[in-house]
């Protein structure tokens, strides 16, 4: 069984912990069950560092999910005995594009496969569980779903929109060097000024409204503007913060994907080739679609495509 689940951009300026967008960067996991033992082969980003036991993130939330469809089915453990996975990776990690959200997901499409219960963990049940894993609803909400999302907490647990985004295409500035989530995370201030609050509340506003109605770039460009995350963390991605600001007085909607450092344009490749002077060395670009289906399982032939 192969699962594919795609890359995440969270925040997109003044959506903080709320918006997010799928792109058309994907990693594989294939799974199968097996008689006893783990085996994990794993190709491409984070290869090197990748741990090949019980440590792994999808092995981990495998384990968990049987464990909720166990408890859910309430008829006693109906688990593999063991599992063989083989991991290519595309999606670069520690860079802003929800990789450990992907991770994540995967982990629970597959149980959910697996499971001779896992009908009983529906799309709200995943979202929850990968909610609770992830410890924040705005990657893994577009990585279930694709497309654009809005997601929000309640005392019952997180929920999130699936909206259609008729921007379709972004460019993706990838640098070398890595930022861990939870050391942008550390940056931020535990209270913010009130006019910078509702601000950014009038800007995702807007931004919702540019991405779904198909708004001229210079509405864009304000809509994108941020005052709650990004300035804070410039310290730690100060390459990043810099290109942002390139962009934007180029009239390029930018902003830092994620907690970073990948920088995120709302453009074409064609437009950053025009004024290609204000990227500067050092980065990766990709150009993406926004990807309108979120993790799922492919159909058998898929395994055998390279």
């Amino acid at each position: 069984m192969l699962v594919r689940t795609p890359a995440t951009s969270a925040n997109l300026g003044p959506g903080f912990d709320s918006l997010g967008l799928a792109l058309d960067l994907y990693d594989d996991v294939k799974v199968e069950a097996t008689g006893a033992g783990l085996s994990i082969e794993v190709d491409g980003e984070g290869a090197e560092v990748a741990d090949r036991g019980e440590r792994h993130l999808i092995v981990r939330v495998l384990r968990r999910t049987f464990d909720v469809l166990d408890e859910l089915a309430g008829t006693g453990p109906a688990r593999p005995d063991g599992l063989r996975l083989r991991c290519r990776n595309r999606i670069p990690h520690s860079r802003g594009l929800g990789s450990s959200s992907a991770a994540i997901v995967a982990g629970i499409v597959a149980a959910r496969a697996l499971h001779p219960a896992g009908r009983l963990l529906d799309d709200a049940g995943a979202l929850r569980l990968a909610t609770e894993i992830e410890g924040h609803p705005d990657n893994v909400a577009p990585c279930l779903s694709g497309g654009l999302t809005v997601a929000w907490t309640t005392p019952g647990g997180p929920r999130s929109v699936r909206l259609e985004s008729q921007v379709t295409r972004v460019v993706a500035f990838v640098p070398e060097q890595r930022l861990a989530t939870e050391r942008a995370r550390g940056l931020l201030p535990e209270t913010v000024p009130h006019g910078d609050a509702a601000a950014n509340a009038g800007r995702a506003a807007l931004l919702v409204a540019a991405l779904t109605g198909g708004l001229d770039a210079g509405v864009l460009l304000d809509a994108t503007e941020d005052r709650l995350h990004q300035d804070y963390r410039a310290p730690a991605m100060p390459e990043s913060a810099a290109l942002v600001a390139r962009l934007r007085d180029a009239g390029v909607p930018a902003v830092i994907s994620g907690a970073g450092p990948t920088v995120l344009a709302f453009t074409t490749a064609s437009h950053v080739d025009s004024i290609g002077g204000e990227v500067g060395k050092g980065w990766h670009e990709h150009p993406l679609d926004v990807a309108t289906r979120g993790a799922r399982v492919m159909p058998p032939e898929s395994e055998h495509r390279g």
